[in-house]
Formats: C-alpha cells, structure tokens, sequence
C-alpha cells in the first residue's frame, strides 16, 4: 500500500510502485523511463503482443505490418528509444533527404536536399520540381520562406487551416497536391485544407525548414513487430518491469493514502503512480472522477482513419524503395518484399492517410480504384499478375489534427496525484506521430516520478 506521500515527492524513487496502462510506444517509453530511474514499474497490456499501433502479423506465410510508419532525423526521442531496445539497426535512415515523386506514366521527379544549409537546401530542387510550373515553384519558394518565418508560439495560428493560409500565399490546387499535401497528409493524417496550421507550420519547420538533416528520411527495414514489440519486451524484462499481456483494464481509482489501483474484472494492480498511455477514446473510460477538468475534450479531439493497402505482384515492378505520388489516389508506396519474406515477386504497401473516403470503401472498390493508379505510376506493373490484394484499415488511427486541437490536448500531469497521461494525443506540440508518443511518454513518467529523467532520457529529448 501507499506511504501517504505524495508519489514521487519526498520519498526514495527506487521504493516507487509505477503502473503503466497500454504497451505501445508511450507505454514502452514510460516504463523504460521509470525503470532507468530505479522505480519498480508494471506494464499491462490488452493486446497480447505489445507495440500498439506499430505492429505486424503474419498472413498465409508472408509477414505484413499493419501501416507503414517513417520517421525523420529530427526523431531524436523516438531514434533513441530504437538504441535503447537494440532495434535500431532493424531500420534505415537515409544520409541524405532523397524523395521520389511519381506521377502517372512513370515520370518521377526528385526532392532533394543540397549541402546548402537550410532553408536554401531544398532550393536547388524546388527549382528543377517538374510536378510544378516555373511560377508555381518560384510561388511556392516564397510561401515556404514565409512559413518558415512563423511564430510558433502564435496561438492564433491553430485558429485557421494550412489550406486557407497557403491560399493567401499564392499557392493553388495544383501546388496543393503536387507539394505541400506530399508532406502534410502523412505527418498531419489531414489534407491540408483541413489541418490546423499550427500543427503544419511546426511539421515543416522542425522537418525540412530550420535544419538542413533534419528531414532525412528513416523506415523500418525489417517488420515492425521486430522493430518495436519483441525488442521490447525484452529490454523491459530486462529492466525489471513486469509485464502482464492480455490485460484489460477496466478503470483507475484513487484510494486512501494516494495509492492508485488500476483495476480489471478479476484482480487490481495498487501502485504509487499510474500512467495511462492508451488511445485517447479509452483513455475517457478509464479515468476516475477529477482527473480532467473537461473530459468531454478527449472526445473532441476526434479521429482522423489510416487505409493501408497490400498488393503482391507476380514479378518486380519498381526498383525504387519507396516513393511519393501527385495526380494520383496512391499517395505513400513502399516496397516491403524482403521485409515480409515474400518468396516471389514483389510486394508494395500503399499507405493512405486521412482516408476518410477510402475507410468506406469495400475490398472490391478499393482494388478497382487503386490497381490501375499504381500501374500508371508504374509502368512495369501493366504486364504483372497480382497474386495478393489485401486491406488494413486504422479507423481511429490518430487524433484529428484540425484547428482548435491545442487546446483540446491535455498535458501529462492530471487532477488526481501520481496519475499521468501519456500517448500522441497529449499536449507534446508534436502532431500523431512515433516521436510524439515516445516524447509522450518520457513526459510522463517524468510528471509520475516528481524527478528529473535520467540522462539518458534528458539527452533524448533535448
């Protein structure tokens, strides 16, 4: 039972008892944190694998992650949880930012920084950008100059849409789809016409705008289940946290003594502190009463859905390792033939992000939509068999950045003492992203400790 003392807060951190609810990355990343600082953490987990969101699982022989999920240079928290878990060199991160970007008929064009430093790295390929005309670039150079110059801290800024504002600069349907939408819509899960234009102003700023490197691209070249799950368990096991797998919490409560019990149908876990690092939906249900001033927020926070599609051809169609699309529904395509140990052929992963339209469709539409798009874009793929063609949908995959989401999102520290949130939901300034859930959930065993993190942590983040 609890000590009476405040959790964290003039006791002895190694005497702590912590409870992190949910295995994914924020949950990973708070009971490494607490475990670092000599605390006794306990992980329960409803699935029975743990990763969250960033998982895989194995179909007729072939192992297929759910979604595809990159990461930038500028990761420093989520490249440092990948060192942590030993699982780094599971992934690639490029040396240089290199994007190709195809449009139907095959024609690709590249966005690549120069040794320049920024923001002129990325002049010299905005300048040869053949996806826009000599006025579009020049139109959109201006307005990235313009959005580099943005304060951050301006809170009117989460009070308009990216699109509205790129309108005011110049920029049109066509500079829309054909550049600033490439990087809004995997980052923001929105397009641009709907996604606040603090969240996109931070995105482009802190990854291709204030840092010439910071933008270089990473993905997993392994299946995400051994760049996150397996590697995870182990390193928690082997900091002393114990795991419980197949455990569904049902809800939190305060007892006396400010000992926290997180309780499921059948036993209770009674700790010093909890930190809940659950979607934030469920997070609603779990809390007990004054944990949140407005809890009705979390729901407001919404939901924007992920549509991934796997397409396994009979023969190889592209020798490109991923690429962006313009004039095209595929926006994201990834080959993952080695990483799913597909004997034959070659399998490509389209991923869709603010698939609002694309999580209604059937299996059938999606097909009859989405193979002659990747054929236009791949000229070789005209002539090839598709063996396989299968759908995973994220319907809640992130919370739905549009304006207004600042302050909707709530920060680690709750109404109740020693109780802590944690997920990419929370207040990290960072949008849905891995980096925002690892950010999430160092902040949180931060707040649960009442210590600084360890040093490892602090260089983290810094």
């Amino acid at each position: 039972m609890g000590s009476g003392a405040e959790p964290g807060r003039g006791r002895d951190v190694s005497e702590m008892r912590v409870t992190v609810v949910g295995g994914g990355l924020a949950g990973i990343s708070a009971a490494l944190a607490c475990a670092d600082a000599g605390a006794k953490p306990t992980l329960v987990e409803v699935r029975p694998r743990l990763g969250g969101a960033a998982y895989s699982f194995e179909r007729d022989g072939m192992v297929l992650d759910n979604g595809q999920h990159v990461f930038l240079r500028c990761c420093t928290a989520y490249r440092a949880l990948l060192a942590r878990l030993g699982s780094d060199s599971a992934t690639v991160l490029q040396r240089r930012l290199a994007i190709p970007v195809l449009a139907p008929g095959g024609r690709i064009e590249w966005l690549r920084r120069s040794a320049l430093p920024a923001p002129l790295h990325l002049a010299p390929a905005l300048a040869r950008y053949g996806h826009l005309s000599a006025g579009g670039r020049a139109r959109a150079a201006r307005a990235a100059l313009r959005l580099s110059r943005l304060g951050l801290d301006d809170a009117s800024l989460d009070e308009r849409t990216f699109g509205d504002w790129l309108a005011a600069q110049g920029q049109g349907p066509r500079e829309l789809e054909a550049l600033w939408n490439l990087i809004a819509l995997p980052t923001l899960n929105l397009p641009a016409a709907e996604a606040s234009l603090a969240m996109a102003a931070f995105v482009f700023q802190t990854g291709l705008l204030h840092d010439a490197a910071s933008g270089d691209v990473g993905f997993a070249r392994l299946p995400l289940s051994s760049v996150h799950g397996e590697p995870a368990e182990r390193a928690l096991r082997a900091a002393g946290v114990a795991i419980h797998l197949g455990w569904r919490a049902e809800r939190i409560e305060a007892l006396p003594g400010r000992t926290l019990a997180v309780e499921s149908r059948d036993e209770s876990v009674e700790s010093d502190a909890v930190i809940l690092a659950v979607p934030h939906r469920r997070a609603a249900s779990l809390l007990p009463p004054g944990a949140l001033e407005e809890p009705s927020r979390l729901d407001r926070l919404g939901a924007s859905p992920i549509v991934n599609l796997h397409v396994l051809y009979d023969r190889r169609v592209t020798d490109l390792e991923f690429a962006a699309a313009v004039r095209s529904p595929v926006q994201w395509v990834f080959d993952r033939t080695r990483a799913a140990r597909a004997a034959d052929g070659q399998y490509l992963a389209v991923s869709i992000s603010g698939a609002e339209r694309e999580s209604r469709m059937s299996g059938d539409q999606l097909r009859r939509r989405f193979l002659p798009a990747l054929a236009e874009l791949f000229p070789r793929a005209r002539g090839a068999g598709v063996e396989r063609f299968e759908v995973t949908r994220e319907h809640a995959a992130t919370f739905r950045a549009a304006p207004g989401v600042a302050g909707l999102r709530p920060r680690a520290r709750t109404g109740v003492p020693g109780l802590a949130l944690a997920g990419a939901w929370t207040d990290t300034g960072w949008p849905a992203t891995m980096e925002g859930a690892v950010r999430s959930g160092l902040a949180a065993a931060r707040e649960a400790l009442g210590a600084p993190p360890p040093a490892r942590v602090a260089e983290a983040v810094a």
